[in-house]
């Protein structure tokens, strides 16, 4: 009986404990809904804030690629207008340098002529006490005789240079002869010395052929000699 009373205490906690843990899942499974619902919830916001930022970018950044656009075309702008106003100024420098350069001309200029108005007075005085009706004709006249005498030195020019042509090739051609002279003199003696050679030669074959003779003559007779000799024996 005790075992039984035992056993039933057991059961009954073992139960007790089992309605706890239901209840704690219960509970447990109650705010992990709870838990999901307000999840849930926070993820609708969230999708619709992203929404939200999303349309807010796209807005934004039309906007900013306009002011970029705007921005980019008002650079390109100001740099066109920087260097068309730069060019401006080099041609307005260039045209005042080109300004100055003539009034330092025109200066110069003036400084000439009055420096040769002079020489217009005298122009002008040749032209009353002569054939010349007026400067131009003079000048005309003075660029002919400076032509003439330019011709005239050409020409005595080319005179020179001819003549000049004329000693160098003179010189040439002597060089040429006393060469042609000089050799011809060398092999005259070359020529000599071998015919006086060949005349020595000459004398002395025919030394050698008059001794050629002598003995052949000389065996001559000691052959007929022999001859009688040996028929007197016989």
């Amino acid at each position: 009986e005790e075992d039984s009373t035992n056993s039933s205490i057991c059961v009954l906690k073992k139960m007790k404990e089992v309605r706890l843990m239901e209840k704690v899942v219960e509970e447990t499974e109650e705010a992990f809904k709870e838990r999901m619902e307000v999840l849930a919830e926070q993820w609708r916001d969230l999708r619709a804030r992203r929404a939200q930022l999303k349309a807010h970018v796209v807005t934004s950044g039309t906007t900013v690629k306009e002011n970029e656009r705007l921005r980019t075309q008002a650079l390109k702008k100001a740099k066109e207008e920087k260097e068309e106003n730069s060019k401006k100024d080099t041609e307005l420098l260039r045209t005042r340098r080109e300004l100055e350069a003539l009034r330092n001309q025109h200066q110069k200029l003036s400084k000439k002529l009055l420096k040769y108005s002079v020489f217009k007075r005298y122009l002008e005085d040749v032209v009353e006490n002569s054939q010349f009706r007026d400067i131009e004709d003079v000048i005309t006249y003075y660029k002919a005789l400076v032509r003439t005498r330019k011709d005239l030195l050409q020409s005595q020019w080319w005179h020179r240079q001819l003549l000049e042509q004329g000693k160098v090739l003179e010189q040439q051609v002597r060089a040429e002869k006393e060469a042609e002279i000089l050799q011809c003199k060398n092999d005259l003696a070359q020529l000599q010395e071998s015919f006086d050679q060949a005349q020595s030669d000459i004398h002395q074959w025919e030394d050698l052929w008059a001794q050629l003779q002598d003995r052949a003559s000389s065996k001559a007779m000691e052959l007929k000699s022999l001859n009688m000799a040996i028929h007197s024996l016989f």
